[in-house]
């Protein structure tokens, strides 16, 4: 061979004596075949098999594996982010003239999906109220096809009676699926309750470290795994596999990371419910209404707590929040760093509630020293109680 083609060809090497402890980051977009037969039958290929890089590569492959096992499933699907999973499933299931239910606490941009996407192509959506096990019989319409959960409820921390929601909808022959991206595997299998579709952020606790963007969809029956990568095929949604490696380091601490934020914030959670006149928002809490099914259902706590401000503090937020030392004002959560996120809830719920037109702060406990984390709290509260 001459010298442009051996710049282009790389030379195999020995790999028998190798073997790392990491997941090899493997990233292609053309996928070579031995022969003129294999590509020609490409299409045959079964689901986890290998035909063109949009529909991953040996990396993604573990990746579903280990989340899978995590999930107790049998197949999982990775997507850009959380929000394309929501996506991935409704449309693996709906068609024009069907309807979905979802809870009023889901994560809002789900009701700007359904309002923005699935309306315009035929298909309708409403709300059920948070809490309301199996009553929610009365709000399931004839074409209901998908019953959607979210447990705990974005922001305002409801916890949703899983098994009773499930038996409703199976007895109606009607799908369910739920985001556990606050509880993740670890705290709550959806799956074991009866659950069809489990959807997680892995932006949040399985990456861990704020900087990479994927959700993930697991399932327990293959005709569901195949209505999902059918949806994800259509739309050419593809996860990079430098991406998917960081979720794979993450998940190595994910146990020890959402333990420790999750033993944090119970103990700041209950300290300002004690020491300030504020609402904290959190199933750990025996007062909240979701507390019996909380210890019922899920093994612990993550580190996602909320507090809602009395009104008359609401003057004093802006200067509060720019004194925090530690604490950084920002969305998302899961990370290292705690962070905390000035919300209201107005405009997404339909169910009356005092707090939906209040300020309401979300934390996310990191993995800083809890002393340093509760003295930024106490200097915080102390700057909002000053009247």
């Amino acid at each position: 061979m001459r010298d442009f083609t051996l710049s282009v060809h790389h030379p195999a090497v020995a790999e028998e004596e190798f073997s790392s402890l990491c997941v090899a980051t493997q990233r292609a977009s053309t996928i070579v075949f031995d022969n003129a037969q294999a590509y020609a039958t490409r299409g045959q290929r079964e689901l986890d098999s290998y035909s063109y890089g949009m529909h991953g590569t040996p990396t993604q492959r573990v990746l579903e594996a280990q989340l899978t096992a995590l999930e107790g499933g049998l197949k999982t699907v990775v997507v850009p982010s959380g929000q394309a999973a929501i996506a991935v499933v409704f449309l693996s299931v709906l068609k024009p003239g069907d309807h979905v239910l979802i809870a009023e606490t889901a994560y809002p941009p789900v009701n700007g999906f359904c309002q923005n996407f699935l309306a315009p192509l035929g298909m309708t959506w409403s709300t059920y109220p948070p809490g309301i096990g199996s009553g929610i019989d009365e709000y399931i319409t004839p074409e209901t096809r998908l019953i959607w959960m979210e447990s705990p409820g974005s922001t305002t921390m409801e916890i949703e009676d899983v098994p009773a929601i499930v038996a409703c909808a199976r007895a109606r022959g009607i799908l369910t699926g739920i985001d556990n991206t606050w509880a993740t595997p670890l705290l709550f299998k959806p799956l074991a309750h009866g659950v069809d579709f489990s959807m997680q952020a892995l932006t949040k606790y399985p990456g861990g470290h704020s900087d990479i963007l994927m959700g993930s969809v697991t399932v327990a029956r293959l005709d569901l795994r195949k209505g999902l990568r059918d949806v994800m095929r259509m739309l050419g949604f593809h996860t990079a596999p430098d991406a998917i490696s960081l979720v794979l380091r993450g998940l190595e601490t994910m146990a020890v990371r959402v333990e420790h934020s999750g033993r944090v914030a119970s103990d700041l959670a209950r300290e300002i419910d004690a020491k300030y006149p504020v609402e904290v928002l959190s199933p750990i809490l025996p007062e909240s209404p979701g507390h019996a099914l909380w210890q019922r259902d899920f093994t612990g706590a993550s580190g996602l707590f909320s507090v809602v401000l009395p009104k008359d503090w609401e003057g004093r937020l802006d200067d509060a929040l720019n004194g925090l030392r530690i604490f950084a004002i920002g969305a998302s959560w899961g990370g290292t760093r705690s962070l905390i996120a000035p919300m209201t809830v107005t405009g997404h719920r339909t169910t009356p509630h005092p707090r939906n037109e209040r300020i309401i702060l979300r934390l996310s406990i990191g993995l800083e020293d809890p002393e340093d984390l509760r003295a930024d709290l106490h200097a915080f509260f102390g700057l909002l109680a000053a009247g």
